[in-house]
């Protein structure tokens, strides 16, 4: 469906849909764009689809324009009482991204993405990625038969460049940091004539995003969370989360909408210093953690998340890699998910949220898993003991099991 219009968030000013595709052009980069919906022309109800596209109704993808056969999205909602219970809340549930076709949130973003570079005639398609919109974008991209061209950090994890080299895409593995990638896919994309998959720039990007947010408020109607936590990097993820719980409450499907939590990593926070700030201002910082897809020292959407946050009543904290690493093997033995160490994140920050008073133990969260820990086992592994070796006899088994339940009383 067409949307309405797009609005820049720094100047107000409005733009026609098709007379910009990126950025405002009186604001530059920073002039991220907001895409408004004329929501009494808006016909959406629910289907029997089970994926993203059961909202066609509110997403910027025309009918007739050809999709992605992978089934992106509708991804299942886990109850996880016994860690409700380690953590002293009233209830928690997992939102498991991890089932996308890809492994990860990104998915979303990119099924509209590949899908609108497609039908606006774009022959490439290109991002900037610490890995998971990298992977995303190559497997839509793929199924599409665009050609992917990825500016990938040379310092992402092994598994996320393999599934880049599988779809196809053309890597560029760049000798620097994200932001440097970033900047470089910028310059490329102005250069060549590709279509820009950054949802750091592209506010249609974050429109696919947001329908986590309206599958959490169909999936949880019945019992809306309290709190929804996400992992925060660049931004678009919590804003296009944010926005789509938002007007599942405008449909009228739920009646509240949940506090954000936004959650970035101790040493890549300056969405959260801003927010303790009190302010708007971003201040680039380094980009220190293991949760690689939120070593963001720049945010682009800073603004959007941060507005986001509060309109909810929510907030954003900062956790430890050490607090992050832990939670891995913590949310597999408690709940059966693998999560890859930004995705335990959210929940590291659900822990210190709890902590501090900020959480009740009253309240009900859902936190967003936003990518399987297959994506990342190097970061897994930290987190857990080394296996044991043994010598191929019967008597070495019991010796080791016998080690084992010593070691762990």
């Amino acid at each position: 469906m067409t949307p309405a219009r797009l609005r820049c968030v720094l100047c107000g000013t409005v733009h026609a849909v098709g007379e910009v595709e990126t950025t405002c052009p009186r604001c530059g980069d920073a002039g991220i764009l907001d895409v408004e919906w004329d929501y009494d022309a808006v016909r959406w109800a629910p289907s029997d689809e089970r994926s993203i596209w059961r909202y066609g109704a509110l997403l910027p993808v025309e009918p007739g324009w050809r999709r992605p056969r992978a089934a992106v999205g509708w991804t299942p909602v886990y109850s996880a009482p016994e860690l409700a219970r380690s953590l002293d809340l009233r209830a928690l549930s997992i939102k498991d991204d991890g089932r996308n076709p890809t492994a990860s949130f990104k998915d979303r973003a990119s099924a509209v993405g590949a899908t609108r570079g497609l039908g606006l005639g774009a022959g490439t398609i290109a991002c900037a990625s610490t890995g998971n919109a990298a992977s995303s974008l190559a497997g839509m991209a793929a199924d599409l038969g665009l050609e992917a061209v990825i500016f990938v950090p040379a310092s992402a994890p092994e598994a996320k460049v393999a599934q880049l080299a599988v779809f196809g895409a053309r890597v560029l593995l760049v000798e620097g940091s994200y932001a440097e990638a970033y900047e470089l896919c910028q310059q490329a994309v102005a250069a060549f004539g590709f279509y820009n998959r950054n949802c750091a720039v592209n506010p249609y990007l974050v429109e696919g995003k947001k329908t986590c947010g309206l599958e959490i408020a169909e999936q949880t109607k019945a019992r809306v969370p309290d709190v929804v936590a996400v992992a925060v990097g660049d931004g678009c993820t919590i804003a296009g989360i944010g926005k789509g719980l938002s007007e599942m409450k405008r449909l009228g499907v739920v009646d509240r909408v949940p506090r954000l939590l936004g959650v970035q990593a101790a040493g890549a926070r300056p969405i959260v210093d801003a927010f303790e700030r009190g302010d708007e201002r971003l201040v680039p910082g380094p980009a220190d953690t293991i949760a690689d897809s939120i070593a963001v020292g720049h945010p682009r959407n800073a603004v959007k998340a941060l507005r986001a946050v509060r309109t909810s009543g929510g907030a954003f904290v900062a956790v430890t890699d050490d607090a992050i690493s832990a939670m891995v093997p913590r949310l597999a033995r408690t709940t059966g998910v693998f999560a890859e160490p930004t995705a335990a994140a959210a929940l590291a920050g659900v822990e210190a949220a709890r902590r501090s008073g900020w959480i009740g133990s009253r309240d009900e969260v859902l936190a967003v898993v936003t990518g399987s820990g297959l994506k990342d086992v190097r970061g897994a592994m930290r987190a857990v003991a080394k296996p044991t070796r043994i010598a191929p006899r019967l008597e070495a088994v019991g010796e080791a099991l016998e080690r084992a339940r010593e070691m762990t009383g």
